[in-house]
């Protein structure tokens, strides 16, 4: 499987850079991850919407994935009771 790009949206590297630091490296782990498989066991789709989410702990990583131009577009990340508003 070929290797997908990962970009993190401004917004979303403000809100990732606003959560407690040892938060900060399991969430960039998992965006990691991504890169490789755009779609792990665990991803959900979001109904009425192109974005996927992804679980880490009691937060949320949002995104939209590109597979005819290999490139995956982080938008959201926060803490579940806030990242669906």
């Amino acid at each position: 499987m070929a290797k997908y790009k990962v970009e993190i949206k401004r917004s979303a590297v403000k809100e990732i850079e606003s959560l407690p630091r040892k938060e900060i490296l399991i969430i960039l782990d998992r965006i990691r991850l991504l890169a490789d498989d755009p779609r792990p066991r665990d991803v959900r789709k979001l109904s009425g919407d192109e974005k996927y989410r992804i679980r880490c702990g009691d937060y949320r990583i949002l995104y939209l994935i590109e597979d005819d131009v290999l490139i995956i577009y982080v938008v959201k990340v926060g803490h579940r009771k806030d990242v669906y508003r």
